[in-house]
């Protein structure tokens, strides 16, 4: 009898604990809806900064004092009881990269993009907002992980939870480094909240123990190291569309500097398209060693769970193709006639076989990986 109640009591809490998660979630999902708001309105109503001004005005005077500034300078060299003095041609204007043919080089935009842009009152308070919900999305993540006694992300519905929020934390993480990331929080914010409708709903799934493949020491390296590596794959495809968006426009600019392209006011608050093409590959570049051992822990795992390293199953395949796409985007950039574009439109297309890989073969494949309880 004594078992009996405590198995009983046990179980209570354990539910307990799931409606706790469940609640956080929708607390943060209520929130971040609140962050989107505000990220919304920095980009329409914030204004350019008493340093983006600055900035521009200098840009603005660089050829006059480049045309003002002496040929040469004299300096003073002492040598014994003497003093000689020497003429030397003066240090030029620094020559910028191109962001394509026959362009120069675009300054980054002052608005979403951070750094001395944080005192904008909508940012400040869309990232506040951000941190809030990150606490609660984090607060329910545990609590689920408590209630089931394992590792969060055993079914479809704790791998989103438990991904968006390393979205989230990495974003955060780039914000406190003082990196200039704002620009990504408006899309960032909205894919989240899409992500966790998405798991509230169509992918919730009851708390429940492990199917006995799954109970494994690899639960806690390969699932874990497959979510960090989806949630910074994700950052930098968003670096990679957002490249496209801003490249497209520096063009059009190139082209005829008194065009004012659809969307201008917002395209010339991002980054620059060198800025954001850097900021995809260094990440991507980052996350590709991690997500080789990711599926070298996941061939590991397979042998002792199914007695083969590798069986050509959907999810072994797409995970593949995953790995083969950013190894061919890593490559693109690395040859001179792949790089900006084409290299973005490689990255973005490595991500969307991550999703395939995720959603699609849970969902519509006959796969020993199927778990999604959907």
């Amino acid at each position: 009898m004594n078992l009996a109640a405590n198995v009983s009591v046990n179980l209570a809490a354990n539910e307990g604990l799931a409606d706790v998660s469940n609640a956080l979630i929708y607390s943060a999902m209520a929130v971040y809806a609140v962050a989107f708001l505000a990220y919304t309105a920095e980009w329409i109503f914030g204004s350019r900064s008493r340093v983006g001004r600055t900035a521009a005005a200098l840009d603005a005077e660089r050829p006059a004092r480049a045309a003002a500034a002496p040929a040469t300078i004299s300096v003073a060299v002492r040598k014994g009881g003497s003093t000689t003095v020497l003429e030397r041609p003066a240090a030029p204007e620094v020559v910028t990269r191109s962001t394509g043919p026959g362009r120069p080089e675009v300054p980054d935009g002052p608005g979403a993009a951070g750094g001395d842009e944080r005192g904008d009152t909508y940012g400040r308070i869309a990232v506040s907002l951000t941190t809030l919900a990150f606490l609660l999305h984090f607060g329910g993540v545990l609590s689920r992980a408590i209630s089931v006694e394992r590792g969060p992300w055993g079914n479809m519905y704790e791998f989103s939870t438990a991904f968006s929020m390393v979205v989230v934390a990495a974003f955060l993480a780039f914000l406190l480094a003082r990196k200039n990331v704002r620009w990504m929080g408006l899309p960032l914010v909205t894919t989240v909240l899409l992500d966790l409708g998405l798991a509230v709903t169509v992918l919730y799934t009851e708390t429940a123990q492990l199917v006995p493949a799954l109970d494994s020491v690899w639960m806690w390296i390969h699932v874990p190291l497959a979510i960090v590596c989806g949630g910074l794959f994700y950052v930098g495809a968003i670096s990679s569309a957002l490249f496209l968006l801003r490249d497209r426009h520096e063009a059009a600019l190139a082209a005829d500097p008194q065009a004012r392209p659809r969307g201008a006011s917002i395209l010339e608050r991002l980054p620059s398209s060198v800025t954001l093409d850097k900021f995809a590959y260094r990440i991507n570049a980052a996350v590709f060693p991690v997500w080789t051992f990711t599926i070298i822990a996941g061939a590991i795992w397979a042998e002792s769970a199914w007695g083969r390293y590798w069986g050509w199953d959907p999810k072994e395949v797409w995970a593949f193709i995953t790995w083969v796409a950013y190894a061919c985007y890593l490559h693109a950039r690395a040859t001179a006639g792949w790089k900006g574009r084409k290299a973005a439109y490689l990255a973005i297309a490595g991500f969307v076989c991550f999703l395939v890989n995720y959603y699609g073969v849970n969902i519509f494949f006959d796969s020993l990986h199927s778990y999604g309880g959907v």
